[in-house]
């Protein structure tokens, strides 16, 4: 049985600058499992995960903004909110597009360590951007930590721990033999600790590409697909001379992103992910752009790398 787990960009909802509007991202959504369908096609049993990052920003938001009438929900709490409609969008579009396929949605709670460093320098912000009165107000208030992010107001920094399981990785495995497409660790999943015999809901983000990575090698999947703005990984990117990476070993990745072609507020972390699939037994990570994947798939588009 061949498995891949595909990571849907944010595009996959929304363009940047694009509407909130749910009926937008839900026609995004069905639109974007078109090219998946392909690989069900040849023969593949499918996992999808997806982001959240404008979604998650945007329900921070409307939260901070009703706080004086509502009560404030946790961020723990955002992501499940988040995975859970965004998974559905995604589970009508295919099943518009199959009505006789089989897909279950997972609300996916992600292990991450009490201990990780992130915790102790959050830096990944969230939501919108506030007046120094206002941020200074809500971390009054629910201690959030607050920045300001390049002169252009303040934010909330949450921090972003590297995930260790996705504790649902059985459930996808029994539901993948069964025939089902799953769609699992939407936005990174739900970040939890275990403490004193309990899981507890922590104040952070999990990276979606790195816990796809971490999902893939749990299922025991051999090919890892990250879909993006952009059809190919490139050298000196927006530069005169940029150059598209189309097949390259998992050490030349590795020797690129050591060099800094690839920060960390974009192509960073998806060639971590990569290399780290790679590393512990996966056969082959393809990133690329939703409407390239049929050609990545053959090696015409895209950049495809291996161990």
């Amino acid at each position: 049985m061949k498995k891949a787990v595909v990571a849907l960009g944010g595009n996959a909802l929304r363009n940047k600058g694009e509407s909130f509007e749910i009926e937008v991202q839900s026609a995004r959504a069905e639109a974007s499992v078109f090219p998946i369908l392909g690989l069900l096609d040849s023969g593949w049993r499918v996992v999808i995960t997806h982001g959240n990052g404008p979604q998650v920003g945007l329900s921070f938001l409307r939260n901070a903004m009703t706080e004086d009438e509502f009560p404030v929900y946790p961020m723990d709490a955002l992501n499940a909110e988040t995975q859970g409609w965004i998974g559905y969008a995604i589970e009508r579009g295919l099943r518009n597009r199959r009505p006789d396929l089989l897909v279950a949605t997972l609300v996916s709670m992600v292990e991450v360590s009490p201990d990780d460093p992130a915790f102790q320098n959050p830096s990944k912000p969230i939501g919108e951007f506030f007046d120094k009165v206002k941020a200074m107000a809500m971390h009054g208030r629910y201690g959030w930590p607050i920045r300001e992010d390049a002169g252009r107001g303040w934010r909330v920094v949450v921090p972003s721990p590297n995930p260790l399981r996705v504790i649902s990785a059985p459930a996808v495995n029994i539901l993948l033999e069964h025939g089902f497409v799953v769609i699992a660790a939407g936005g990174g999943g739900i970040p939890v600790v275990r403490r004193n015999g309990r899981w507890e809901g922590v104040f952070a983000v999990i990276d979606k590409d790195k816990a796809s990575a971490v999902l893939a090698r749990e299922i025991g999947a051999e090919l890892l697909i990250i879909l993006t703005a952009v059809d190919s990984v490139y050298l000196n990117f927006g530069k005169p001379d940029e150059t598209a990476l189309r097949r390259i070993t998992r050490e030349e990745a590795e020797k690129y992103l050591a060099q800094g072609q690839f920060p960390s507020g974009s192509m960073g972390p998806k060639i971590e992910a990569a290399c780290d699939f790679l590393r512990w037994g996966g056969k082959r990570v393809i990133i690329t752009s939703l409407d390239g994947l049929a050609e990545a798939l053959e090696g015409r588009r895209g950049t495809t790398i291996l161990p």
